[in-house]
C-alpha cells in the first residue's frame, strides 16, 4: 500500500471556487465549490474517486516531480488548516 500526496490548485472563479489536480486534470481531477472549504472538500473526494478507479482497472497512477506527486510506501495523515 501507499500514501499518495498530490498538489491541488484552488482558485477564485466569480462566485464560485475552482479546485483542479495538475497530474490529474486530464482524466478528470477538477471540480468547484461555493466556498475554498467546499471547492477542497470536493477536490478531495474527486481525487480518491480517480485513484479508486485507476486502481480498480489495473492502471498506474500518474507520478510526476515531487513538487506535484509525493509518494509514501507507510500511511500518512495530512491535515490543512
Amino acid at each position: 500500500m501507499r500514501t499518495y500526496l498530490f498538489r491541488v490548485v484552488v482558485e477564485p472563479d466569480g462566485d464560485r471556487w475552482h479546485a483542479y489536480c495538475p497530474v490529474l486534470d486530464e482524466i478528470g481531477g477538477a471540480t468547484w465549490g461555493y466556498t475554498r472549504e467546499e471547492a477542497l472538500k470536493n477536490i478531495r473526494e474527486v481525487v480518491e474517486m480517480i485513484v479508486g478507479e485507476l486502481i480498480e482497472d489495473g492502471e498506474p497512477i500518474p507520478e510526476a516531480s515531487e513538487k506535484e506527486v509525493q509518494i509514501f510506501s507507510e500511511p500518512r495523515a495530512m491535515v490543512t488548516a
